[in-house]
């Protein structure tokens, strides 16, 4: 095939699943990931990339179907449409069974571990579970989502599963902003946050759903347990609806902290692990957040008022900030973004052997190299849990308990 009929449509068995669609072979040898396509299949594609080694491509008919193909729920979640949700078209079992696959694909090439992983489902409905959806908006003021590795946006008469609350700021128009995230965060009315660029550089704007200003101090206050946050407009939080819950239990439960012990939150965030730790190590106990972000960081302390033993730094996690506020014998609990963890700081946290480290990733791939470091070091992988809060999607979350040689 030559890169002039890099856009003709081949015939493919797919073998696998992979990041980026399902995996099959080109009449040249070559490998071509296959959006909307599932192991088994045989399918029609429609190449969109060449290089010298690969193809991608969509799947645009269906010659032999999975018994696992089911009707995308979203008329959007189609070759060429909406890349947003790449699953659309597997049952909930095979979705599963995907990224199982995928995960144990990651830990075994880059960290060299062989082991058994099971995904484990969010319970509740799929549709209208996600609370942050960030939009694109067209030359015609309307929201969209890009296609699949690109820029192009479709535009969106509604997100099948964001909240359904967000429904009215789609027939809204947003001309003259570039994007707008809607925030559906906690029991509040929903609201937008839309960001403008102009000579004077990048502003945001706090908008009702139908585009009218609101109050510089708009914020979400949501309740996880029996903690509550207040979350500003442009501080991080848990896309699905049950994430926080779901990862602050598992967060608990492998720190298994107490009175007068030491924890260190890196990429602390609002408090979400943070607050509840410090409650549970009391006033004889110490936790050290560190958290980039001015915003989440007077959030953090306004979650934390009255928690003494709190202190919340406004650092970047870097090895030097790893020196700073890691001691030898404590509980660190680390929610880096999805690229992972800086250089360096994997082993700077190793030299100053935690009693164990807690990770919370959302990229499996940026885990297990992290992952390499660590057991370089003497850690153990005691511990990994692997949970669905990206249904539709390839991805998901991880939970890992690692615990010191000493």
């Amino acid at each position: 095939m030559s890169e002039q009929s890099a856009l003709s449509v081949v015939t493919v068995r797919i073998e696998r699943p992979a990041t980026g669609g399902g995996v099959g072979r080109a009449d040249d040898g070559r490998v071509i990931f296959v959006r909307h396509s599932l192991p088994g299949e045989l399918v029609e594609v429609q190449v969109t990339e060449s290089s010298s080694t690969f193809y991608r491509g969509d799947a645009v008919r269906v010659l032999e179907a999975s018994p696992d193909r089911v009707a995308a729920p979203c008329p959007y979640a189609h070759a060429g449409g909406c890349g947003g949700c790449d699953l659309q078209h597997a049952s909930l079992g095979a979705q599963l069974s995907w990224k199982a696959s995928l995960v144990t694909e990651h830990l075994r090439r880059i960290s060299g571990l062989e082991i058994e992983v099971t995904v484990t489902e969010t319970k509740g409905p799929i549709s209208g579970s996600r609370t942050r959806l960030r939009c694109g908006v067209d030359d015609e003021g309307r929201l969209g989502l890009r296609t699949a590795r690109s820029h192009q946006l479709v535009a969106l008469d509604a997100c099948w599963i964001g909240d359904e609350r967000f429904e009215p700021a789609f027939g809204h128009s947003w001309r003259g902003v570039s994007e707008v995230e809607l925030r559906a965060i906690g029991d509040g009315e929903p609201f937008a946050v839309a960001r403008r660029e102009s000579e004077r550089g990048t502003t945001f704007e706090l908008r009702s759903l139908v585009g009218a200003p609101l109050h510089p101090s708009t914020e979400s206050r949501v309740a996880v347990h029996d903690f509550l946050f207040s979350v500003s407009p442009l501080s991080f939080w848990q896309s699905h609806r049950s994430a926080p819950t779901v990862l602050l239990d598992a967060v608990l439960e492998m720190a298994n902290v107490g009175d007068g012990d030491d924890v260190v939150d890196l990429f602390s965030g609002v408090g979400l692990f943070g607050v509840p730790l410090a409650k549970r190590v009391g006033a004889n106990g110490r936790l050290t957040a560190v958290e980039s972000s001015p915003f989440a960081v007077r959030d953090a302390r306004t979650n934390a008022s009255g928690l003494k033993q709190m202190k919340v730094r406004e650092w970047s996690v870097t090895p030097r900030s790893v020196n700073d506020a890691v001691r030898v014998g404590a509980t660190v609990v680390l929610d880096p973004p999805r690229h992972g963890l800086a250089k360096g700081v994997a082993a700077a946290l190793v030299r100053r052997s935690p009693r164990r480290v807690i990770y919370v990733s959302c990229d499996a791939a940026t885990f297990a190299r992290d992952l390499k470091v660590f057991l370089g070091g003497g850690f153990a992988l005691n511990l990994l849990k692997v949970y669905d809060l990206f249904p539709m999607t390839e991805h998901v979350e991880l939970v890992a308990l690692l615990d010191s040689p000493a």
